[in-house]
């Protein structure tokens, strides 16, 4: 770090919080307008703990703590498969072999030439937190693993450690051989081939709020194209009409940005309090009385206003190819869809994981301009 950043940081901090140090978050507006579309969703089945989605041949599979599942019409799942360990993230080759990553363990491929084979560690990197996986061809498979010290369950205490700890690499499954395309990350939770526009590897990268890309063949410095997103961004997936789908699993609130900055008041609240009731984003909240609140946030006379401050959010970003945000599907304070770990979309449909609610929902209009119900909703305005 030069003088002259040294310098700039300092000012940061004693000019009354500005840059790395404020703690304003960006507002949800224009594109990110809040609304209730994912409460206004189609419900496709209603499962405790889905997580993660994808389509393998036409049939989308989900994935519920240690089971694979396989949704066969709406309200159906099929057992698929079982494994050792609770599946931190899912992916699937074009001939449907898959790539099933063990939260703590680290990643076995099922089916394919590679059937049978577990990735735990590779090189210096053990892959205890992987939390998105690629294909890239029958031989080649891409992991982000998100934190080197805690697992993908403990996401929220890399987040309050200020984890940087992140890694993306590029495995040769053959081989068993890993290139390390990037190090250093802050929570890496979301992998996308990039269009002819963009190029090269999407990574979101939660805790710097942020998707960026990387070269898929060899280190290189990453390229940000989307930054200062007013919640944690995951899985990312294309989308069939051009562009792509984004889920960001949990909201920013000043509070928390507050905390982050607080290293002392940090430092204790880890030290003496149950994880459960940290100030701390969450996947879910409403479930106890111990939970943290922030001004305004209070239900007043039985009504809880949809745009109170809150610790669990829905959010589900429609992007062009460049990136660039054009509407969104929200589940605000007063809703329960919340926690969108992973969208896939099959047969003109997205399909969204509601890990906080237990719910799989369906939003039917996929295409790049702003549904036409959209702005009519009513609750529309923030």
């Amino acid at each position: 770090m030069n003088v002259l950043r040294l310098f700039r940081r300092a000012c940061d901090r004693f000019m009354g919080g500005r840059g790395e140090f404020s703690i304003t978050v960006p507002v949800m507006d224009g594109p990110l307008k809040p609304n209730d579309r994912l409460e206004r969703a189609r419900s496709v089945a209603v499962l405790p703990a889905v997580d993660n989605a994808t389509v393998v041949g036409g049939r989308l599979l989900v994935t519920a703590g240690d089971a694979v599942l396989s949704l066969e019409a709406p309200g159906t799942l099929q057992p698929h498969s079982r494994h050792q360990a609770p599946i931190s993230c899912l992916a699937a080759s074009e001939a449907g072999a898959l790539a099933v990553g063990l939260d703590g363990t680290g990643v076995r491929i099922l089916g394919g030439r590679h059937d049978g084979l577990l990735l735990d560690r590779l090189g210096s990197v053990v892959l205890r937190c992987p939390t998105a996986a690629l294909f890239l061809g029958e031989d080649t498979l891409i992991v982000s693993n998100g934190s080197a010290p805690f697992t993908a369950a403990q996401w929220s205490h890399d987040l309050l450690h200020h984890g940087r700890s992140g890694t993306v690499l590029r495995i040769d499954l053959g081989s068993k051989k890993a290139t390390v395309l990037a190090a250093g990350l802050a929570f890496p939770s979301g992998l996308c081939l990039a269009g002819d526009g963009i190029g090269g590897l999407l990574v979101s990268e939660a805790w710097r709020h942020r998707v960026i890309a990387l070269d898929k063949e060899r280190q290189a410095p990453p390229r940000e194209i989307l930054a200062g997103l007013p919640s944690y961004p995951g899985r990312i997936c294309r989308a069939g009409a051009g562009g792509y789908w984004l889920a960001l699993f949990a909201t920013r609130s000043q509070l928390q940005e507050f905390v982050l900055r607080e290293d002392r008041f940090r430092r204790q609240m880890i030290a003496e309090i149950d994880p459960e009731f940290w100030i701390a984003p969450s996947l879910s909240s409403g479930h106890s009385f111990k939970e943290p609140l922030q001004a305004g946030g209070v239900i007043r006379l039985g009504v809880h206003k949809p745009w109170a401050p809150t610790r669990s959010y829905g959010l589900v970003a429609r992007l062009d190819e460049d990136f660039q945000p054009v509407w969104s599907a929200h589940s605000r304070a007063d809703g329960t869809r919340h926690g969108i770990t992973s969208v896939a979309e099959r047969r003109g449909a997205l399909f969204a994981t509601s890990k906080g609610k237990g719910e799989i929902v369906a939003i039917d209009d996929v295409s790049l301009d702003e549904p036409e119900d959209f702005a009519a909703a009513p609750g529309h305005a923030a």
